[in-house]
């Protein structure tokens, strides 16, 4: 009896526990792949034989129980996101890599980006225009603009670029005529001559009228533009404008007219008095003389050499404040570039 209670208590209970199913594991429960304690219902205690698959390493003698896994690197980020949601909430909102332009007074929600109206002025590429805005550059109703996403009204804002303002208004053209001797300065001649108008081309020119007058006889630059405000500025003596004339006259030319004619000449309507005068070219019998003056008076280059005695054999003007003639052919209409229209406005302080 004493011996069967022996054998009992020994090795009388299955492996299993007495689990249903249970048994002594046989061959099969050490194949690839089978589960301990799972499907079959065995308890499996720690393995000290040889390795029950690849890839487990053997344990060490002095090694107890099982060990707990290995922290991977990037335990410490889901560490860091978790304690981020515990204070900040789940969805944390990002922040935003610039402030809202809205509190700028030159932005206009319902506007053009500033960086699109630069490209489209013809400043530079949409690219170079951000580059430039970042850089504090721009300047939008005077107010230095140096943040992208703001928006401007190109109808009602001013923008400049390096201190240069941009023509933002599509409707605004700009063109520059080389006037032939002959040709009338207005749109319209009752008497049938030519004048201005004869030179535009209906279908490529916008109506314009022309800045300031040219005597019939006098050849050179003649700016036509629509610009009512560009044009007062332009004619109006406050601003001065300087323009410039090549005279022909018959020579020699005495060394003291220049400084006659700098210091005034006395006329019928008050002293005139040029700004430069520079001998350009002498030939036997013609002398080609370059004066500069902002007055306007009618015919008033002609009027002042006839008071030194040196009447006009022939005039040209070739620039108007930053505006040259240049080699543009006489007769032609050009149209202004972009720059030359913000050099021109930023002379009368537009």
């Amino acid at each position: 009896m004493a011996q069967s209670r022996n054998n009992s208590s020994r090795g009388g209970a299955p492996r299993g526990g007495g689990k249903p199913g249970g048994g002594a594991r046989g061959p099969q429960g050490r194949g690839k792949g089978s589960k301990a304690g799972t499907k079959g219902g065995f308890k499996s205690g720690p393995k000290t034989g040889p390795k029950s698959g690849p890839g487990k390493p053997k344990a060490s003698a002095g090694q107890k129980g099982p060990q707990k896994p290995r922290a991977f690197g990037g335990v410490d980020k889901y560490e860091r996101r978790a304690s981020a949601i515990k204070e900040h909430g789940p969805h944390r909102r990002r922040r935003p890599k610039n402030p809202p332009v809205d509190r700028l007074e030159a932005h206009d929600e319902n506007g053009v980006r500033l960086q699109k109206l630069m490209a489209q002025a013809g400043v530079a590429s949409r690219r170079v225009c951000e580059e430039m805005i970042l850089d504090g550059r721009v300047e939008v109703d005077g107010q230095i603009v140096n943040e992208l996403g703001v928006r401007v009204d190109p109808a009602l804002q001013s923008v400049h670029v390096d201190g240069m303002r941009i023509q933002t208004d599509e409707k605004l053209v700009y063109y520059s005529f080389n006037k032939p001797a002959g040709v009338v300065s207005t749109m319209e001649d009752p008497d049938g001559r030519r004048c201005v108008s004869d030179f535009l081309d209906v279908r490529k020119h916008e109506r314009v009228f022309h800045v300031g007058r040219l005597d019939v006889e006098t050849e050179g630059l003649l700016l036509l533009t629509n610009d009512g405000e560009l044009t007062n500025r332009l004619t109006h003596p406050s601003y001065e404008v300087p323009k410039t004339y090549l005279v022909q006259v018959h020579g020699p030319v005495e060394k003291g007219v220049g400084k006659q004619m700098r210091e005034g000449i006395k006329l019928e309507d008050g002293i005139a008095k040029v700004d430069s005068f520079k001998l350009i070219d002498s030939k036997p019998g013609h002398v080609l003389i370059e004066v500069v003056l902002h007055t306007g008076r009618n015919r008033i280059v002609r009027r002042m050499f006839d008071a030194v005695g040196h009447p006009v054999e022939r005039l040209a003007r070739t620039q108007v404040g930053p505006i040259a003639i240049g080699d543009q052919r006489q007769g032609v209409v050009r149209k202004l570039s972009h720059t030359e229209v913000g050099t021109l406005l930023a002379s009368v302080g537009m």
